[in-house]
């Protein structure tokens, strides 16, 4: 929560700072810039859980398919009907299985690979950390998606509308599904 109001007060101030000849819309975009460094505790804690979600579920995909699966682990938080956090989303189990299966299936010496030696990993929690702060104001690449899958995995979801087609996934929302 005080994430977001430090964030909030960095969005209005960056806004009093701009040309009065600009367009409301135009200074609304203006992203963020901040590092994971200069992020409170908690929030660090949300974009780790946030950048592990993208790295195992995207991250040799390319940037836009890494922002989409960022984005429905953030489509589930807004929609009210998943954990109120970030965190809780990406361990969230019903019953045995895992909502990310990679959760389930990534053991300890793999969580110590990511956080410390790979170079793919601190990218995305680079990405991971814009998202984070710019959400609100980024377009999403996965039109509100709730859920999503490889391309060559046939979960026979019968009441799914197809959103998006980024990379090797495909994203989708359910019918009539107007939350987000």
């Amino acid at each position: 929560m005080r994430a977001r109001i430090l964030i909030s007060l960095a969005l209005i101030a960056s806004i009093l700072s701009v040309s009065v000849g600009m367009t409301q819309q135009t200074q609304y975009n203006m992203p963020l810039k901040t590092t994971y460094e200069s992020l409170s505790p908690s929030a660090k804690k949300q974009v780790e859980c946030l950048a592990q979600n993208i790295y195992y579920e995207a991250g040799y995909e390319p940037q836009e398919g890494q922002i989409a699966v960022a984005f429905v682990t953030i489509n589930r938080v807004k929609s009210g009907n998943y954990p109120g956090d970030i965190c809780g989303v990406v361990k969230q189990k019903i019953g045995n299985t895992c909502q990310f299966s990679w959760f389930c299936q990534v053991n300890d010496d793999a969580w110590g690979l990511t956080k410390h030696n790979n170079v793919v990993y601190n990218s995305v929690k680079e990405l991971a950390t814009f998202v984070y702060a710019n959400y609100e104001r980024m377009t999403d690449p996965s039109k509100g998606a709730l859920f999503y899958h490889a391309d060559y995995v046939n979960p026979g979801w019968p009441n799914m509308k197809k959103t998006a087609v980024i990379g090797r996934h495909i994203f989708y929302n359910r019918k009539g599904n107007t939350n987000i």
